[in-house]
C-alpha cells in the first residue's frame, strides 16, 4: 500500500494546496476550504484504491464531500490490485491562516490499512507532543515544569532553550503562565497545531514540543505523522458540554479519562502521510505561482518503508517556451 499510493497521495495534497493557494490573503476562510476540499476530492477519484474517509469534513448531512464514511478512489477491483484503505483528511489545515496569509497553512491526508486509524469524534483533545529524543520521558499527567525539564534534558539543553508551541486561546492562559514560569520560550499560533506537531518531531525547525488543547481529529492525523517520525503524542479527549456529542463519542468507545498514545491513535502498520504547504511555514514552503507554472513543497512519510521525502515540485504549464524557475 505504501509503495503504490505514496505518490498518488502526494498528487492529491498538491492539488488541494494549489487550488486554495489562489485565495491566500483574501479573507474568505470558508471559500478557501471549499477550494481545497473540491480539489482533493476530485484528485482522489483517479486513485487506484478502495478508500473510506474515517476523519473528514464532518458527517454526511454537514459536508457535501469528504464526509465521514464516504467511499473514495476507483473502488475495489477483481484482481485485488486496489488496496482497501482508511483515510483521514484535512484539505486545508489552517483555514484562517490561508485567509489572512499567515504561516503554516497546509493540505494534509493520512492513510492506513483498514482499522489503522482511531475514528476520533469531533471533540477537543488535550495534547502533549514531543520529538524522538523526549519520547517516553514525558507524561500528560505530569506538571508542566517537569515535562519541560525532561524535554530539555533529552535534548541536552537548558529549559530556557526550549520552544513550546501553544494555540493562542483563552483556555490556555494558565498553561502559558506555567510554561513562562518554568523559563521556556513560547510560540503562540492562531491555528495549525498539526503543522506544529510535525515540526516538533523534525530537527532544525526550532520547535521542541506542542502543549495544550486542540481538535481530536488533528490529533489522529498528528499521530500518523509522529509514528513515521519516531515522535510521540499523548492525548486525552475533553468532555463536550453538548450531551448529544458526549453520548455519540461514548457510543464510539471513547474513554474520556484515558490517555491515548501514538499507537492508540494510529495502530496501523502501513501508513502514508502526505502534506503540502499552502503558505510558508516552519516546515514547508507555501505554493509559489510564477509566469509559467506553480511550485510546491511537500512532505511524504511512509512507516513500514521508513522513508521521509521532502519533495519540491514544479508544475509546468503547457507550451514549448515554458521555463522552469529555480
Amino acid at each position: 500500500m505504501e509503495q503504490t499510493l505514496s505518490l498518488e497521495f502526494l498528487r492529491v495534497v498538491e492539488q488541494a494546496a494549489i487550488a486554495c493557494s489562489t485565495s491566500v490573503g483574501h479573507g474568505r476562510r470558508k471559500y478557501s476550504d471549499q477550494l481545497a476540499v473540491e480539489a482533493m476530492r476530485h484528485a482522489m477519484e483517479t486513485v487506484r484504491m478502495d478508500g473510506t474517509i474515517v476523519i473528514g469534513e464532518g458527517e454526511r448531512d454537514e459536508a457535501p464531500m469528504l464526509y465521514i464514511g464516504e467511499k473514495v478512489g476507483m473502488g475495489a477491483d477483481l484482481d485485488g490490485d486496489h488496496p482497501a484503505v482508511d483515510i483521514a483528511v484535512d484539505p486545508l489545515e489552517g483555514t484562517n491562516l490561508c485567509a489572512t496569509g499567515a504561516p503554516n497553512a497546509i493540505a494534509v491526508l493520512a492513510a492506513t490499512e483498514k482499522g489503522g486509524l482511531l475514528h476520533a469524534p469531533d471533540l477537543y483533545m488535550e495534547k502533549l507532543i514531543v520529538g524522538p529524543a523526549a519520547k517516553g520521558k514525558v507524561s500528560l499527567d505530569a506538571p508542566v515544569h517537569e515535562n519541560l525539564q525532561a524535554i530539555a534534558k533529552s535534548l541536552d539543553r537548558q529549559v530556557e532553550e526550549i520552544t513550546v508551541t501553544v494555540l493562542d486561546r483563552p483556555r490556555h492562559e494558565q498553561l502559558i503562565a506555567d510554561i513562562r514560569k518554568a523559563g521556556a520560550r513560547i510560540q503562540l499560533i492562531g491555528d495549525g497545531d498539526l503543522s506544529a506537531a510535525i515540526s516538533a518531531a523534525v530537527s532544525g525547525t526550532g520547535i521542541h514540543a506542542v502543549m495544550g488543547t486542540g481538535g481530536a481529529p488533528e490529533g489522529v492525523l498528528s499521530a500518523a505523522a509522529l509514528k513515521c517520525l519516531n515522535g510521540e503524542i499523548q492525548g486525552r479527549l475533553k468532555v463536550d458540554t453538548n450531551t448529544a456529542s458526549r453520548e455519540k463519542a461514548e457510543e464510539m468507545g471513547v474513554d474520556f479519562g484515558r490517555i491515548y498514545f501514538t499507537e492508540d491513535l494510529c495502530p496501523g502498520n502501513q501508513i502514508v502521510f502526505a502534506a503540502c504547504g499552502v503558505t510558508h511555514g516552519n516546515l514547508l514552503h507555501g505554493v509559489l505561482h510564477f509566469g509559467h507554472g506553480v511550485r510546491t513543497q511537500s512532505l511524504v512519510l511512509t512507516y513500514r518503508d521508513r522513508k521521509v521525502h521532502f519533495i519540491d515540485t514544479v508544475h509546468m504549464k503547457e507550451g514549448e517556451k515554458v521555463t522552469v524557475r529555480f
